[in-house]
């Protein structure tokens, strides 16, 4: 194997010159093994991609949905409501677990590889089937947090095997995770940061199987899956947070970034994230289900934990960025991502603060931070292609793709944060909303431009990506044009 084709499979800092000549000392980068690891990371980036495909489509069914004359031709009444569902698992739910099946698989060993692949199978059933029930009796559509449902076999008995191939996905991470030793370096922190996400994912499914056995049969619809949802979904949040975190580090330091901040700090910030995890089953020990008290812990273990973990490895990657060099065209899209990324992660976490009652302050806030994971998982696929056997994205396409997204979405939680200060209703559509202002009128219609523009921004990252992974060569070198 030559240097380049070496420095394209690992990812070593030679491969990033102008993180080189910054002189940093720890090495925020993982390797990409180059056997069955990175064969089984390719496919569960295609089910990602796939999901992402999948829920554009319903993105565009939306559109239609709210269309006079069109949506008669659509199946069922609310079929706008059942699309959003579809589109927010799908786009959510079904992309975060393929991006973490995608990491767990390049970090782990090569232990349990046929737990990935079962996991693999599952979730990638589960998936159409979530897909297809919105065509085939699809239920009631609940707009329950965390996870929306269909309640309707089909939808249920996918989302049970998605639920199934994480539990799999977890396993074999939990089995398959490499030591890090006493030594920390910036790839353990790395390591320690994936592995970590993998605990907290074990705990949210022990969560979700907890909330089944004791939430009251006798409850039903909305209030029966917000109660069975609750805990383990506040769970999973430190999941896609610390996967965000490591995010942040890797491409901070692969566009050239020196980082003021130490592993070893870094591993107490995943350590006290981790930690706040396990305050999920003291609120199922200490608390019924049903109560506001095991509501409560739940938030302000999301709110402590995170909070504190994320702030300072965030002022590290900004003190980083701001003395590091522009870098190559492949380092563009990267850059561009971790920005928009850390600012709509800042703009959701700033929302949040000023929450009061139920209005579309809180769907905004909520935006706001998955989006800003979604950008971070974006620009980390856009630098694991070429080490993955695919070509490098570059070009002006790829580089607007992120600031496309994030614009998107920062209009889109404005124009709800806005509507929110004269206290519109969340999770309701049409006339529903009850607009009575000018003023109301204008900022949902500045979250519905928004919306557009952030769609826009995601079907560019999939033709992005699928463009270069098709145009792959069998030679690793191998540079494709992103744009």
């Amino acid at each position: 194997m030559n240097t380049t084709t070496h420095n394209a499979v690992h990812g070593d800092a030679a491969a990033h010159p102008a993180h080189a000549a910054t002189g940093a000392g720890a090495d925020y980068a993982l390797p990409v093994p180059a056997d069955a690891r990175r064969t089984l990371a390719r496919a569960w980036l295609w089910l990602g991609l796939l999901a992402l495909i999948a829920s554009g489509v319903f993105s565009i069914l939306l559109v239609l949905a709210r269309t006079p004359g069109v949506n008669r031709l659509l199946p069922g009444a609310d079929f706008f409501r059942i699309a959003l569902v579809v589109h927010v698992d799908l786009s959510v739910l079904v992309w975060f677990v393929a991006v973490a099946g995608l990491l767990w698989s390049v970090n782990g060993t090569r232990r349990g590889l046929a737990w990935g692949w079962l996991a693999l199978a599952l979730a990638g059933v589960g998936t159409t089937l979530m897909a297809l029930a919105a065509f085939i009796a699809p239920g009631e559509a609940i707009m329950a947090n965390y996870i929306p449902m269909l309640d309707g076999p089909i939808f249920t008995t996918g989302l049970l095997l998605l639920a199934a191939g994480a539990t799999a996905l977890v396993l074999r991470a939990l089995a398959g995770a490499p030591k890090v030793g006493l030594e920390i370096d910036g790839a353990g922190a790395l390591r320690f940061g994936i592995n970590a996400a993998a605990v907290a994912t074990a705990v949210a499914l022990l969560a979700f199987a907890w909330s089944w056995l004791v939430v009251p049969r006798e409850l039903e619809g909305k209030t029966y899956y917000e109660i069975l949802y609750w805990g383990g979904g506040h769970a999973l949040q430190f999941t896609w947070t610390l996967l965000m975190l490591v995010g942040w580090l890797w491409l901070a330091q692969v566009c050239g970034a020196r980082m003021p901040i130490s592993p070893r700090l870094v591993v107490l910030m995943f350590l006290l994230a981790l930690a706040s995890v396990f305050v999920t089953p003291y609120a199922y020990l200490a608390h019924d289900v049903v109560t506001v008290e095991h509501r409560n812990l739940h938030t302000w273990a999301m709110r402590l934990g995170g909070g504190l973990a994320i702030a300072p490895i965030a002022l590290a990657v900004l003190l980083g960025l701001r003395g590091a060099p522009q870098g190559d065209a492949t380092q563009a899209p990267l850059r561009a991502a971790l920005i928009s990324s850390m600012a709509l992660f800042a703009a959701g976490g700033l929302i949040g603060a000023t929450i009061n009652g139920s209005n579309v302050k809180i769907p905004a806030h909520y935006h706001g931070c998955i989006v800003g994971v979604t950008l971070a998982f974006m620009g980390l696929v856009y630098h694991l292609l070429p080490r993955l056997g695919y070509g490098a994205v570059r070009g002006r396409l790829a580089t607007l793709q992120p600031y496309l997204y994030g614009a998107g979405q920062l209009l889109h939680i404005i124009g709800l944060v806005w509507s929110g200060g004269y206290g519109v209703q969340r999770k309701v559509a049409g006339a529903e909303q009850v607009l009575r202002s000018t003023a109301e009128i204008a900022g949902m219609g500045l979250m519905g431009l928004g919306g557009l523009i952030a769609i826009v921004g995601g079907l560019l990252f999939v033709l992005v990506v699928v463009r270069v992974m098709l145009q792959r060569d069998a030679n690793p070198d191998t540079k494709v044009q992103g744009a």
